[in-house]
């Protein structure tokens, strides 16, 4: 920890020639003002577009010239920077990666050109039905709450965002309490300090954390449609509120969804898949956040098939629910996610999102190097514990972006809680 308040992780890799830098601040979406959500998603965005005496174009000219080019985005829990670069350029990009983050100056029209991109991707988005669906599901299971909305704001919520905004957001919650340093690559911890200090050592900022998410109201199960007239296909997803990344049970749950709808081989998948042939994929997961993000079951069917393939999915919750996994399901998932481990850490980029994940979800070093005897630690009923107490039919909403006069009918037949139709256009956040 530096002197200001920095955090500073360094995980030498000399075998690869290049460093990643990444800067970790605690400046999610969770935090976004009501009405104005969106804001850490465009202030990330808006980040190199100025900086003194340089604009957007200077700054992406000087990255390029040093063989990197810089990054950033929010999430729901955390703003991410990041360049990768050789050893012989990390100081000079470094210092220029430094003076971004500390002292961006968000020209206006620059954050007005940032703010009408996010508002395009938000057309293109809710024009297409795998986006649609998302958003609706979102807006629907987390009404009332900051999760309601997308991370990145919806059309009317960043549309009232302004340089102003941007500039005030980032007083707030940008400084060295709210900030991780990682430099991962060809690095001694030494060498990384005295970088480190040298640009980030003089950093004085009142800054704290963005507030965290509220906690979500439980609702009784039910289905809605999204209307998409003519749509020959529906959009579906089944699923509830989930947990936070912080639940004792995470590693018992990641192997129960792997059984269930995480891997091509699952349940789910074969079901809707290769036994019916209802649809080319069909994946169920959960979104892990500070906060209890959602349990989704997600895919595309034919509208004809849309209440058989429902029918199917909340049979398959409902079988995971009743009886342990065999062994050899057991066995393939946990040998999977035990397998891919080492390859998610080829690169020094890969291994620096790593360890800024674990940095905010306040995981330690240990859980690297126990992660894949801990999955095949797993056993059968561990599995079928957490399938009872975290997959719940009574809490499961139904959503299905498709054409109404194809799929209502069957829909209601299924008996699957309140009915109701909604317009696409509606705002996620306004409908339960």
């Amino acid at each position: 920890t530096l002197a200001n308040g920095i955090r500073l992780l360094v995980a030498p890799m000399p075998r690869l020639p290049i460093v990643t830098a990444l800067a970790l601040v605690d400046a999610g979406a969770t935090g976004d003002p009501a009405g104005r959500e969106g804001l850490a998603a465009l202030t990330a965005r808006a980040l190199a577009e100025g900086c003194g005496a340089l604009d957007g174009a200077a700054i992406a000219d000087r990255f390029e010239g040093l063989g990197t080019s810089f990054d950033a985005s929010a999430d729901w829990d955390s703003t991410v920077a990041r360049i990768t670069v050789t050893p012989a350029r990390l100081e000079a990009a470094f210092a220029l990666f430094a003076e971004l983050l500390q002292a961006p100056s968000f020209p206006e029209l620059d954050v007005e050109r940032k703010r009408e991109e996010r508002l395009d991707d938000l057309t293109q988005l809710l024009a297409e039905p795998r986006g649609l669906a998302d958003t609706r599901f979102a807006g629907t299971l987390f009404a009332g709450t900051r999760y309601g909305r997308p991370a990145g704001g919806s059309a009317g919520s960043v549309a009232a965002l302004d340089a102003n905004a941007l500039r005030q957001w980032h007083r707030a919650h940008y400084g060295p309490a709210t900030t991780t340093l990682l430099l991962v690559g060809d690095i001694t911890a030494d060498a990384a300090q005295v970088l480190a200090e040298r640009h980030f050592g003089g950093w004085r900022s009142q800054a704290a954390a963005a507030a965290r998410p509220m906690t979500p109201v439980s609702q009784p199960r039910r289905t809605r449609i999204v209307t998409k007239a003519d749509a020959p296909q529906s959009e579906l997803r089944v699923g509830h509120v989930g947990v936070p990344r912080s639940h004792p049970d995470y590693l018992a749950i990641v192997v129960m969804n792997a059984i269930l709808g995480g891997l091509f081989s699952s349940r789910i998948n074969l079901n809707l898949r290769e036994k019916h042939a209802f649809t080319y994929g069909a994946s169920s997961g959960f979104d892990f956040r500070r906060g209890a993000g959602p349990f989704v079951v997600s895919t595309a069917v034919k509208s004809e098939v849309t209440a058989r393939a429902v029918e199917e999915i909340l049979r398959e919750i409902a079988a995971m629910r009743a009886a342990p996994p065999s062994a050899d399901e057991l066995t393939l998932a946990t040998d999977y996610l035990a397998g891919v481990f080492p390859i998610r850490f080829e690169t020094t980029a890969a291994v620096a999102g790593a360890l800024a994940g674990a940095a905010v979800h306040g995981l330690g070093a240990e859980w690297f190097r126990t992660y894949r005897a801990a999955v095949q630690a797993v056993r059968t009923e561990d599995v079928h514990r957490v399938a009872r107490e975290q997959l719940d039919p009574d809490r499961l909403l139904v959503l299905a972006v498709g054409d109404p006069t194809a799929i209502e009918t069957p829909l209601a037949a299924l008996g699957h809680g309140d009915l109701r139709v909604m317009a696409a256009a509606t705002d996620p956040a306004e409908e339960s």
